[in-house]
């Protein structure tokens, strides 16, 4: 192989689906076997790249088998649900939250908390949830009812509404810091559980990405805000909006008082 060649099919390998990871590691290994001999320095650089590419994805499988081990060491509870948040703190837009329940052993690289992610990989990291999850329930409240009722209601009210929205009964509910009111199933509060818990990290994956989504929506209806961007956060282009043109439908009342008169 020319060193043309050997780069291109190394870039190949890098954009394989994370789900592929075995394929991936595979063909990297294949990869550095058929061109091992080769002395060119072009060629030693590019599989020199390989060689640590498979060294980060054992260590990145590592961290998350031990995440999905601690879900897994709770006695009795074969299902184990995750829930997470996304959407306290911005001026716009729902609170959201999504509770994930996911199959034994299942590990797929990047799995996180998602503000430690990319976008283009939660989106990615998304679809593979969806699609192998055992179940998925997404619950939220907007505007007014944090308004109304209060951000710590809304949160709370939303994780039930999440827990509801599932397919089927958990028998243990991880929850990210806090502890969810009114439910009778057995859950514990995990600190900074979207690091240390798989189900939480899928859950927190699931919740940004579902309410990314929903303001790219809502920046089609209100684009002088720029919610594509800032996604219902206080950037300063979203304040001097709210200060040029006033809030709309979607914007807390009660959060954008020190910016605009509601």
């Amino acid at each position: 192989m020319n060193i043309c060649e050997i780069r291109t099919a190394y870039q190949e390998i890098s954009e394989y689906p994370l789900i592929k990871y075995e394929s991936m590691r595979a063909a990297l290994e294949k990869l550095i076997r058929e061109n091992e001999t080769d002395t060119r320095k072009g060629a030693r650089q590019i599989l020199g790249q390989a060689q640590k590419k498979i060294e980060w994805l054992d260590m990145e499988l590592e961290r998350v088998r031990k995440m999905k081990a601690f879900d897994e060491s709770y006695p009795d509870a074969e299902y184990v649900c995750g829930i997470d948040e996304v959407g306290r703190g911005p001026l716009a837009g729902p609170v959201l939250t999504a509770a994930v329940i996911l199959p034994k052993g299942f590990i797929v690289p990047l799995l996180n908390d998602s503000k430690q992610v990319s976008k283009k990989h939660r989106e990615e990291l998304y679809d593979v949830i969806l699609g192998n999850a055992v179940a998925v329930g997404v619950g939220m409240n907007p505007a007014s009812v944090i308004d109304e009722k209060g951000i710590e209601f809304a949160n709370k009210d939303a994780m039930r509404q999440s827990i509801r929205n599932l397919n089927m009964e958990p028998d243990l509910v991880l929850v990210d810091a806090v502890k969810i009111p009114g439910i009778t199933y057995r859950q514990d509060s995990i600190i900074k559980g979207d690091t240390k818990s798989a189900a939480i990290a899928a859950a927190s994956i699931v919740a940004k990405v579902t309410r990314d989504r929903m303001m790219q929506e809502y920046d089609a209806q209100f684009p002088e805000y720029g919610f594509k961007d800032n996604v219902g956060y206080g950037s300063a282009a979203h304040i001097q909006a709210l200060k040029t043109c006033g809030p709309c439908e979607i914007h807390r009342k009660s959060y954008i008082k020190n910016f605009v008169k509601v």
